[in-house]
This record gives structure tokens, sequence and C-alpha cells, in this order.
């Protein structure tokens, strides 16, 4: 007799995480919205807490080369370009891929090769690398197309982060405006769709510091809880300037926003 399917395998997590995202509230963003964001990105997030604990988990042994996938302003791949040969940094974002240039030259590195490209677009001509990683970059609609490109451009190992939880805004946030909210799949969701693949992952947590709403005027932190919710009519606007100027601005914040770090050792 043949094995008996169990009710894990009946689940279509793959299918699942598509609906979910389809149904979000938080939608993702065009490259043109992570262009304008790419200055004051740059200056915020390269000494971050999260970045030292993300490099100190990559396993470099027998690798030469990495292709940091959704690399912002070089974050992870700067990190990285002292410890191997190669590094492929890719990003649909152009300004994004403007700073990492611009960082290169501050450092003097030579070994960075950026790669303009999305996750939708054909990675044909995307270099394999020993190591590829994905940090806070998996804000997709088809995870486990995602995944095996990730895995198919890999030789060694891949590394990636996603949130815990499915979503930034803290629910007394969310509490101020009178809409239902749909969040993303939380983490788990990616690592059931390995599963299903024959990938099992290792799964890790790591923080990162939670500055992401951190404001000195209402208008400021209006804006920021635009950028993960949308658009916002006019009484929400008014509604959470009054909940900043009244509480907001005086709450004692989480010092951690956490990640999970899910990593394999690819089998070719």
């Amino acid at each position: 007799m043949g094995l008996m399917q169990t009710n894990l395998d009946c689940l279509d997590f793959a299918k699942l995480y598509k609906e979910q995202m389809k149904e979000s509230t938080f939608k993702g963003k065009k490259s043109d919205d992570w262009d304008k964001r790419a200055l004051s990105m740059n200056s915020n997030v390269h000494n971050s807490i999260y970045t030292k604990t993300f490099i100190e988990q990559i396993d470099t042994r027998n690798a030469t080369s990495l292709l940091d996938v959704g690399c912002g302003p070089g974050t992870i791949a700067l990190a990285m370009a002292s410890k191997l040969q190669k590094i492929y940094a890719l990003d649909y974002s152009l300004g994004m891929l403007e700073c990492v240039t611009k960082n290169c030259q501050e450092k003097n590195l030579n070994n960075v090769t950026t790669i303009h490209k999305s996750w939708e677009d054909s990675w044909d001509e995307v270099p394999s690398a020993d190591i590829v990683v994905a940090s806070r970059s998996m804000e997709v609609k088809d995870i486990k197309e995602a995944v095996l490109k990730l895995n198919e451009k890999a030789n060694k190992r891949v590394y990636l982060t996603t949130k815990v939880g499915g979503s930034f805004l803290d629910y007394e946030i969310l509490n101020q405006l009178s809409r239902e909210i749909y969040p993303r799949p939380d983490y788990i969701y990616l690592v059931n769709v390995l599963h299903s693949m024959g990938i099992y992952a290792k799964v890790d947590f790591i923080k990162s510091e939670n500055t992401k709403f951190e404001s000195n005027t209402p208008e400021e932190f209006v804006e920021k809880v635009s950028w993960s919710l949308g658009e916002l009519s006019r009484e929400e606007k008014e509604t959470l300037k009054e909940y900043f100027n009244t509480t907001y601005q005086y709450k004692q914040l989480a010092q951690y926003i956490n990640w999970a770090m899910i990593s394999w050792e690819v089998i070719k």
C-alpha cells in the first residue's frame, strides 16, 4: 500500500498565498515609488541591527559570489562585498541602483555589478551565484514562482527574510480607521510552500529597529501610514493627526519588530 495523503498535502499554500495577496489591503509598490524613497532609505539602513544579524547568518564557506535580489540601496550587497569575489545587486528601482553605484564609488568597491530587473521579468540573463539573498523584498504575487527563481540562480545557499505577521502597522493605529483591514500572508505560508516543493528550510527570527512610523509632525505620521496602507480619505487623515497629537507621539513604542529569516541548502 502507498502512503496516505495527509491534511497538509491537501492544502495548496501557493494558491492560498496568491489569494491572500490579492485580498490584502497592503498593495505592492511600483518602481517609481521606490525611486522617490531611495535617498532617504540609503541614509537610514546601512548600520542597523537587522543588517548586522542578517550578515552574521550567511555561511560563505566554499562561496565566491552572491546575488542580492531586491537589493535596495545595497545594504546587504555592500556589506558582503569584502567577503566575496563577486556581488550582483538586482532591483527594479533605478533610483535604488543609482544609490548602489554611488555607495560603491564612495567605498572604492569594484566587484559589485547592478542588474535592473523585477521579479516578473525574465531572469535568463541574470548570472547564477553561490549564494542568493532576498532581504525584505519578498512582496510578490506568486511566491512559488519567486522561490523557484531564487533556487534556480543559487549554486549553494538561499537566504531570505519576510515579515512575521501580515502588517507593519500596529493594531492601535489601524483601530483609529473605520475600515476593514486584510493583512498580507504571514511567513508561515512561505515555509509551507517550500515544504510542498521538497525544500526543508531553516527558520530563524531576527529583529530590526522599530522606526518605521517615528514622526516629528502629524503630517509626517499621516504620510508614513499612507505609504503602508494606501490612499487615505480626508476624514482618515484628520483622525490620524488627532491620534498623533493626543496619543501616538507620547507612546513608548516597541523597540524592535521581528522578521523570519528562511534559508536552505540548494541541491542540484
